[in-house]
């Protein structure tokens, strides 16, 4: 029988990995982000404590990188004018 949940999983590791391979913070930040969410389903549906915390770290890290990129763009962005 098929489980969904896995395919969460392998869908947030397929994401994660694809946002090593790319140069642009931005959408590293935001494949980050969709691919922890989607292992912190996973994780929850095998009741794996450290990584649902793992994953809620990740998933935080990678926010906190996102907002600070587009602020240090925004930022930029205003000291080119």
């Amino acid at each position: 029988m098929f489980d969904l949940f896995i395919l969460f999983g392998v869908f947030g590791l397929l994401l994660i990995s694809t946002g090593v391979l790319i140069s642009d913070r931005k959408k590293e930040d935001v494949l980050y982000i969709i691919g922890g969410i989607s292992l912190a389903v996973y994780s929850v549906y095998i009741n794996d404590l450290i990584f649902i915390v793992l994953q809620i770290v990740f998933i935080m890290s990678a926010v906190y990188n996102l907002k600070k990129t587009i602020k240090e763009e925004k930022e930029n962005k205003v000291k080119s004018l």
